[in-house]
């Protein structure tokens, strides 16, 4: 079954060379021309990546990204705009976006960053064994991509899901920055580390508000650890 791709873009010269592209790659591509549309077909019409202008006629792809958080979209978000500085893409991951492209953006290297997304989403699946429950725990269900404290289910963006598994496999050892990025965002990443720490931080108020036992603390100098929780008890 081929991969599903929605491509959120309302300039025509743009939108149709990037779906021809990615329907020659073998991709199943929907494309809509304003955020209210691209809501509604994630709703009807689940897709594993979202490509998402930010500049939308009827409200900005931000709010998109936000509302299909909100909404529990959990596949990738990778937004492509004009806005090319630091603060618009630390912005663009606190809304929950995973990768960030800046126009204009070889045809090339847009395939090659959905391909990442892709190959992430599926090691992600395999990585790990699911933990055990274990009172209002953590319990990380791989296969599924999702994430329970007891019986209820913490929702996260796929960077913050690749991450957190990636610590709980490692739990109560340091995990060093540098393998954290070189492991969610590889080397099709050519963004600041800060981007590392915004997910941390979105994490850390995710797994918070939920009450569970587990910490991501921060080893100064070298990386974060996931501390607490079933090795405690």
């Amino acid at each position: 079954m081929a991969q599903r791709v929605l491509v959120v873009e309302d300039e025509e010269d743009i939108a149709f060379p990037l779906v021809r592209t990615l329907e020659r790659e073998g991709y199943d591509v929907t494309w809509v021309d304003n955020g209210q549309k691209a809501l509604d077909s994630l709703t009807s019409n689940p897709v594993e990546v979202v490509i998402l202008d930010l500049g939308l006629p009827d409200f900005d792809g931000l709010e998109v990204c936000r509302r299909a958080r909100d909404a529990g979209y959990g596949g990738a978000i990778m937004i492509v705009t004009a806005r090319a500085g630091e603060l618009d893409r630390v912005v663009g991951l606190d809304y929950g976006a995973d990768d960030y492209l800046a126009k204009p953006f070889g045809l090339a290297e847009l395939q090659a960053r959905v391909r990442a997304l892709l190959r992430r989403t599926t090691s992600a699946n395999g990585s790990a064994a699911a933990d055990p429950a274990h009172g209002e725990g953590l319990r990380i269900d791989v296969a599924a991509r999702r994430v329970y404290a007891g019986e209820d289910e913490v929702p996260l963006t796929g960077k913050e899901f690749e991450v957190l598994n990636i610590l709980a496999a490692n739990r109560d050892k340091v995990v060093s920055r540098g393998r954290l990025m070189a492991d969610v965002w590889d080397e099709n990443w050519y963004g600041s580390t800060k981007t590392l720490d915004v997910t941390i931080g979105r994490l850390r108020q995710k797994l918070e508000s939920v009450g569970v036992t587990e910490r991501v603390v921060a080893v100064r100098g070298v990386g974060f650890r996931l501390e607490g929780g079933p090795s405690d008890a």
